[in-house]
């Protein structure tokens, strides 16, 4: 491996860095890939390893790199596509959806989630916990709200929790005629649980998408999903529809 200085820039020395280790990324390295240490990446581009680590994170927070403890730093998949928008309607569970159902219990929801489900505060809804994942790494996860009304034949089937139940409760729901679906994207921090399940440390940035489906002019189920910052794009189309995707050629900055 050659050694490779940077030329004299008028912007900060380690964002020229940033953009020559991303075509370095793309030329050199394949998803997955742990990159040379810090010592060897700083000669090799002649430059102090804090204006490397400067660079490195910037990458990270672009999605570019992931840092995994134990392992180092590895070249990070590509962000997924995720439509959020008025087309493609559908419930959560049917045939296309990416979505794994790992569990189902029934708790009352968050008072702002019975709100829009219309139960009471302490009244127990089906609370399925499903996940998704990119290159076998997880980076959404969502819980999904069913008032038992919604899935009201769900009693005669005896399987009290696990990925069994929250199959179960997705099938069900898919019984009813879904109306419509309506969604919201922000910007949020992981919490404690969100953070644990998606690999990333507590308050770091995440997309959360909510997703209202309505049947009969109510709400028959209420997702939340939160999305990893890193692995996630937003775009606006004319349409208004919202796509999270992966654009390698322009990432945000």
């Amino acid at each position: 491996m050659g050694t490779t200085q940077l030329e004299s820039v008028p912007e900060p020395k380690y964002w020229h860095l940033k953009t020559v280790l991303s075509e370095a990324l793309d030329a050199e390295f394949s998803v997955g890939e742990i990159l040379p240490n810090e010592r060897d990446l700083a000669a090799r581009f002649g430059v102090a390893r804090a204006t490397l680590r400067q660079a490195l994170e910037q990458l990270e927070l672009e999605g570019r790199l992931q840092r995994r403890r134990g392992v180092g730093t590895t070249v990070a998949p590509p962000r997924m596509g995720v439509a959020v928008g008025a087309h493609g309607q559908a419930w959560p569970g049917e045939a296309d959806d990416t979505w794994q159902p790992l569990d189902c219990m029934p708790a009352a929801p968050p008072a702002a989630v019975a709100g829009q489900l219309g139960t009471g505060r302490e009244e127990p809804v089906h609370t399925v916990r499903r996940s998704r994942m990119s290159h076998g790494q997880p980076v959404a996860a969502e819980l999904l709200y069913v008032p038992a009304a919604s899935v009201p034949d769900l009693s005669a089937i005896d399987v009290p929790s696990g990925a069994a139940r929250a199959r179960a409760v997705l099938r069900e729901l898919q019984r009813l005629p879904l109306q419509r679906q309506e969604n919201a994207v922000e910007l949020g921090s992981a919490r404690a649980d969100d953070a644990k399940e998606l690999d990333r440390l507590p308050g770091a940035p995440v997309l959360v998408v909510t997703t209202r489906y309505l049947a009969a002019d109510r709400t028959a189920a209420l997702s939340v999903a939160t999305y990893r910052a890193d692995t996630c794009r937003l775009t606006f189309g004319d349409s208004g529809d919202v796509e999270i995707h992966h654009d390698p050629e322009n990432q945000a900055s």
